[in-house]
């Protein structure tokens, strides 16, 4: 393998072809006639982006490949409800289990905690994990432009959007965000940390701002930690922030949050 993407993206073909024996697709579509009615993950953000007020997409992440564990002592629903008594805009939920050490029964029980939107946090390259994420509550997946060829993204965005989803289009460069435009969405994230080596840089940001249009809600990912990094972003006009170690290394997540964007 080159790399971790790599790695992830081989692992998670062999669980979706596993889950896909274990529960029949219909399955799924019958417990999303059940589920809820989708909230505005985007809404909620560009409502704060026009405000010029941080949008913060607050993580629940237990660990990561390039850190380990990063939170031990580690109850996914108090956590949710110390961000959304923080005012967090959204949350972002890691349901892959073999390299963030996440699980679907995380996002499920946080559903019924929180009243927020939350965001399916996956490597997601099949349909069926479109519709296992509408089932399970969530209100957003995310795509990863580097993980995905043009048609396969085109094809799960559409999807998502029949069945009410919003989508968070991850890009980490110039040609990745010139693909994700062609989709025309409401809303991108620049990935600040290189998924080959795992590092993280601002610039990231910064350096693809000019290619998108104003009325996309960008969201900056990875690497914001301090208030400098916060006020750096909002001077460039990027109000909507996805932050996760930062707050999961903290006694408590919701009040590093409120400390951090107070």
């Amino acid at each position: 393998m080159n790399n971790i993407l790599e790695q992830i993206l081989a692992t998670k073909r062999q669980e979706v072809t596993n889950r896909r024996t274990l529960v029949p697709e219909q399955k799924l579509l019958d417990d999303i006639t059940g589920a809820h009615t989708p909230l505005g993950f985007v809404s909620a953000l560009y409502q704060r982006a026009n405000q010029q007020k941080p949008g913060v997409i607050a993580e629940i992440k237990k660990a990561s490949p390039s850190k380990g564990v990063i939170r031990k002592d580690f109850d996914p629903v108090a956590i949710a409800t110390s961000y959304a008594a923080a005012n967090a805009t959204c949350l972002s939920i890691l349901t892959d289990e073999q390299y963030f050490q996440g699980h679907d029964d995380y996002l499920r029980d946080v559903r019924r905690a929180v009243s927020l939107p939350l965001l399916r946090k996956d490597f997601t390259i099949d349909a069926y994990q479109v519709y296992e994420a509408r089932a399970m509550g969530a209100d957003c997946i995310l795509l990863i432009v580097s993980a995905l060829t043009s048609e396969q993204l085109h094809d799960l965005y559409a999807l998502a959007q029949s069945l009410g989803l919003d989508v968070l289009i991850e890009v980490h460069d110039a040609d990745e965000l010139a693909t994700a435009l062609t989709l025309q969405p409401g809303l991108i994230g620049i990935n600040n940390r290189n998924l080959k080596t795992f590092e993280t840089d601002l610039n990231n940001t910064i350096d693809l701002l000019n290619d998108i249009p104003p009325d996309i809600v960008v969201v900056t990912e990875s690497g914001i930690s301090t208030t400098d990094d916060i006020n750096r972003m909002q001077a460039h006009d990027v109000h909507c922030f996805l932050v996760g170690e930062a707050f999961m290394r903290a006694a408590d997540p919701g009040d590093a949050l409120a400390k951090l964007f107070g």
